[in-house]
């Protein structure tokens, strides 16, 4: 038997984890909201808090970094213990259906689950080529999007039949952690390296000392907390009879779970290649004004059709979304701190993923859902007008030799 090379033993285990990862993401966009809202009857906080959940694990995602190169672990080892505790906590939500336990078990599975965000990207960056980087991610997530559509589908059927058998759901979250650790702990990977020093927040000062990454962050917080915003509401606006629409789960799934899903998964490809190839900075504007269309047409319609049409705008930008957000900074950093670059970015990330749908929740108190979608319109479109002289960088952003000697200024 051949042996078989890191980048095809990665590829292999990626596509595998890759049917477990649509499943949770299915959890995180729209199941633990929609059970939150019908099931247990949670306030706006409590909204809030499960839909942020991820962002958490994102805002400490350096300190996971920083253990994970203080103990010389393996960034897949870590990554595996990090998706063994996220089925360790849904299980204990199965087994113990009140609200606290909900959404404290919400808040630390997806922490577990975005926390090792980084770890992943250092991966990619070790065992995947750069020339195909874009490409081999991509087809992974096809099988994510694929998987989170049909998912979507056939849970939104059942929850809206028996809104009751949501602790079945809830195994299936756990077991589909449980395989992502099976899955990583077979991917090939190296102990991490670090030279940013040894506090637990180290890798901020990049942000500080690297003015391209610094203006880039603030024009991806601008776009980001934008589309954070909205995401949630997306739930909301179609469950909560308030807006007048009150659709059923299978609708609301139908909506906000096979529609975009179907859309990326036609377009994942195609956004893989073009980050190979294009300059990466005319590609986030192009991504940033599909989020703003998508945006408009959901929120300022009931028309279905517009909700339909919003529904695909947001599935096709989050296609290109899912490769830029994930492999950006492989384009920029040096090898052996693409762990650190990233932990920088999924914690401005986290940031923003736990003000904003807290921020969006206690607005809407106040606003309608049709000048909260404007308002974060305008700051995508200010985030775009941001990025437009980044444009001069390029396809493969700085040389590596470079970007050492800009930092180390």
């Amino acid at each position: 038997m051949v042996a078989r090379t890191d980048t095809e033993l990665t590829y292999h285990y990626e596509r595998w984890r890759a049917v477990a990862s649509g499943i949770l993401e299915t959890a995180g966009t729209t199941f633990l909201l929609l059970i939150a809202l019908r099931a247990l009857h949670a306030g706006a906080t409590a909204k809030a808090l499960i839909a942020g959940g991820g962002s958490f694990g994102l805002m400490i995602s350096p300190v996971v970094v920083s253990i994970v190169a203080a103990s010389g672990w393996r960034a897949s080892k870590a990554a595996s213990v990090l998706a063994a505790s996220g089925a360790i906590c849904l299980l204990l939500m199965a087994l113990v259906p009140i609200l606290p336990v909900f959404v404290v078990g919400s808040i630390l599975a997806m922490t577990a689950s975005s926390a090792a965000i980084p770890l992943l990207t250092q991966i990619y960056q070790e065992n995947y080529p750069q020339k195909s980087r874009g490409y081999l991610f991509s087809r992974t997530v096809m099988i994510r999007i694929g998987t989170a559509a049909l998912f979507s589908e056939l849970a939104g059927r059942v929850l809206s039949a028996h809104m009751d058998r949501f602790r079945i759901l809830l195994l299936i979250f756990a077991a589909a952690f449980a395989g992502a650790s099976y899955c990583l702990a077979h991917c090939p990977s190296r102990p991490l390296r670090s030279s940013s020093g040894s506090h637990p927040f180290r890798s901020l000062k990049l942000a500080w000392n690297d003015t391209l990454f610094r203006r880039t962050l603030i024009c991806w917080m601008l776009m980001g907390f934008a589309n954070l915003m909205m995401i949630p509401m997306r739930v909301e606006y179609l469950g909560n009879p308030a807006y007048g629409l009150a659709l059923n789960t299978s609708e609301i799934a139908f909506l906000t779970g096979v529609i975009p899903n179907s859309a990326r998964l036609v377009l994942s490809p195609i956004w893989g290649q073009l980050f190979d190839r294009m300059n990466f900075f005319v590609l986030r504007v192009i991504l940033n004004l599909g989020f703003a269309l998508g945006i408009l047409s959901f929120f300022t319609s009931a028309d279905v059709k517009g909700l339909i049409l919003g529904a695909v705008v947001f599935g096709i930008s989050n296609a290109g979304g899912d490769v830029a957000w994930s492999l950006w900074v492989t384009k920029f950093a040096p090898a052996d701190q693409v762990a650190d670059y990233m932990s920088v970015h999924t914690f401005f990330t986290g940031v923003r993923g736990v003000l904003a749908p807290l921020a969006a929740f206690h607005a809407i108190k106040y606003l309608p859902m049709a000048t909260l979608g404007w308002m974060a319109i305008i700051m995508i479109t200010a985030s775009c007008v941001f990025l437009l002289p980044e444009i001069k960088f390029g396809r493969f952003g700085r040389k590596a030799d470079a970007l050492v000697e800009e930092v180390s200024e």
